[in-house]
């Protein structure tokens, strides 16, 4: 049994990988990972990857060392089974090159666009040869509301739950409607931008936030909110074939 650990910005995740397969799947929020051995309960995992975007905390790095079995700790030397094509790859996220190691283990030889919609939205691309070629980054939903409230002094600090009008019938759904609506279109603009180089274009969304497509759109998507896990987990076993 393999263990993943994927550390966000605001969260941490775990889980359990049994024969290719996630058997358990837990999270907390922080990066202290305190509750990591309590979820284990008991559980003896043969190895484990962490994935971390922040730097990790002394409680954090504590709760690694008392794991039963050895850790790989991922970054950007950690050999990888795509090519790693970003000018400087000691900058990339993580996250975002285990997102795109989980595409293309699903789908090797085709291109593939990997959405992370999250605290950033991030769209990452990787050519049918097996070539991360890079990516851009965005404000996440989120962000997207709390800057309108930071720079806007008059406008309110909308949540992003409630009514997504086509048209915001008052100031509050005008703003919500006009980040959700926004970013929906913004992710639209990228599979077309790319669908008219790659026609056979696959999509992965992954992350924590979700959004409504037409049906086209959605014929092409793989909603898959593990990626990242099955990326580090794909990484973790073929560092096993490189020793």
């Amino acid at each position: 049994m393999d263990l993943t650990i994927d550390i966000g910005n605001t969260a941490c995740k775990y889980f359990l990988f049994e024969e290719g397969q996630i058997v358990a799947h837990g999270s907390e929020m922080g990066h202290n990972l305190s509750g990591l051995l309590d979820w284990l309960d008991g559980t003896l995992p043969q190895r484990a990857i962490i994935c971390s975007v922040v730097d990790l905390p002394q409680e954090a790095r504590e709760s690694i060392n008392a794991l039963p079995c050895p850790v790989l700790h991922f970054n950007h030397t950690t050999p990888v089974p795509i090519k790693n094509c970003y000018r400087t790859p000691a900058t990339l996220g993580l996250d975002r090159l285990a997102a795109a190691v989980g595409a293309w283990a699903q789908h090797q030889g085709k291109p593939l666009l990997i959405i992370d919609a999250g605290s950033c939205i991030t769209f990452d691309f990787v050519s049918p040869q097996g070539e991360y070629l890079g990516g851009n980054i965005a404000p996440g939903l989120h962000a997207r509301l709390q800057s309108i409230g930071d720079y806007f002094p008059r406008l309110p600090l909308v949540d992003a739950e409630g009514d997504v009008p086509a048209l915001g019938y008052d100031t509050t759904t005008a703003i919500r409607a006009g980040a959700i609506e926004g970013i929906r279109h913004e992710i639209e603009g990228y599979i077309h931008h790319f669908r008219q180089k790659y026609e056979d274009l696959l999509v992965f969304l992954t992350g924590g936030d979700h959004f409504c497509f037409d049906e086209t759109t959605k014929s092409i998507i793989f909603a898959d909110q593990f990626l990242v896990a099955r990326g580090l987990h794909c990484i973790l076993g073929y560092t096993q074939t490189k020793k």
